[in-house]
């Protein structure tokens, strides 16, 4: 085991999410995550504050990316539009890893309600990120708040019909993520 071998921090996510997917996520040790990618468990700890972590694993630059994306936003877009920014400039961190671990971590999810649980507040974050950078660019509260759930939204339902697809190109996931986006400004006018 290489002490500073590169990529500590990818192979610990993918054989955490293979090991979920399994033997479950409460069977899986921190010890056995990390003897399969190959680091020692002070490794895995440099990375990660325990197992519950990896699935918030770049959860912060998703968050800044969107809120980045948002801010940099013609100063006349509307909300969705500066939204739609914020989506496109964080399907732009979305790699080949991300694709190939959606569907195993999908399963672990499914399987474990205290992975639920981290997933949902993954998603009260990420709409955080969003409602404030709308807030930030002077959209009241409301607005802000309803635009950044439904740019949560429109992002999970991109995410998973790419990772589900043969086409991994960011730039079909950008354009799966504004079309969700889309289907569901015009879900909400029809509510009348």
């Amino acid at each position: 085991m290489g002490r500073w071998e590169a990529g500590a921090r990818e192979r610990l996510v993918v054989a955490a999410v293979d090991l979920f997917a399994e033997q479950g996520y409460d069977a899986t040790t921190v010890a056995q995550i990390a003897e399969r990618a190959g680091v020692t468990k002070s490794t895995f700890f440099r990375h990660f504050p325990d197992k519950r972590g990896l699935l918030v694993a770049g959860q912060e630059t998703l968050s800044r990316l969107l809120a980045e994306g948002i801010a940099e936003a013609p100063a006349d877009a509307s909300p969705l539009e500066a939204v739609a920014a914020g989506l496109e400039r964080a399907s732009g961190a979305m790699g080949p890893m991300n694709r190939e671990i959606a569907p195993r971590l999908r399963a672990a999810v499914a399987a474990s309600t205290e992975l639920q649980e981290r997933d949902a507040l993954k998603s009260v974050s990420l709409a955080a990120a969003m409602t404030s950078a709308l807030v930030a660019r002077g959209v009241s509260d409301p607005t802000a708040a309803l635009a950044g759930e439904l740019g949560v939204l429109a992002f999970k339902r991109g995410f998973a019909e790419w990772s589900e697809s043969d086409d991994d190109s960011k730039e079909a996931l950008a354009e799966l993520t504004l079309a969700a986006l889309d289907e569901l400004r015009a879900a909400s006018a029809s509510l009348g």
